[in-house]
């Protein structure tokens, strides 16, 4: 398992990547800088807390994060969700994210399919909202697509008309990567 942006709290068995030297990290890298240091498809997991949402080139990354995942393997992203009032307190924040901003990875719903080649198999996006609004139920219905792939339409409401009212805190993406044949192999 990859922990990008690990900082100093680094998942317990994982190898740390991170930019900054007094962190938890094993492997000092920017992401913003590829090509990472690992050989294609190096690991099962990759996992980033807190880290996509500071990048400058989300697609370069992203293609990247792929490169050095192997077939099947899963990329883990949590982030906040763009309607989180703490967001604007982090001036190194560079990119708002919903629940659909990745769609241009995906074959669901593809939006921008053009952007890139990489291919993602959405399993899981799940939003956490303030904690007034979870008591209330709103957590649960927001995220009831996880259940029922139909309802994903109240999610879309949600985004569209009420989150500034009721405000997302974090958003978790879950992917498995897909690649053709052609793409797997060692460092090319």
């Amino acid at each position: 398992m990859l922990d990008i942006g690990c900082g100093l709290h680094k998942i317990e068995g994982a190898i740390g990547m991170d930019v900054n030297p007094r962190t938890a990290a094993d492997v000092l890298c920017d992401l913003n800088r590829p090509p990472y240091p690992f050989v294609n498809d190096a690991f099962d997991e990759v996992v980033g807390r807190h880290v996509i949402e500071h990048v400058e080139d989300v697609l370069g990354v992203m293609a990247e994060l792929h490169r050095i995942t192997r077939p099947g393997g899963i990329i883990r992203l949590l982030a906040p969700h763009y309607t989180n009032p703490d967001w604007p307190t982090d001036p190194t924040h560079r990119i708002h994210l919903n629940s659909f901003s990745f769609r241009c990875f995906t074959d669901e719903e593809p939006l921008f399919p053009f952007y890139t080649d990489v291919r993602l198999k959405p399993r899981r996006v799940h939003v956490t909202v303030l904690r007034l609004w979870k008591y209330l139920g709103w957590e649960w219905l927001i995220n009831l697509d996880e259940r029922w792939p139909a309802l994903r339409f109240l999610r879309r409401f949600w985004e569209h008309y009420l989150s500034f009212i009721i405000r997302g805190k974090e958003i978790l993406f879950e992917f498995e990567v897909v690649k053709p044949t052609a793409l797997r192999g060692g460092c090319g």
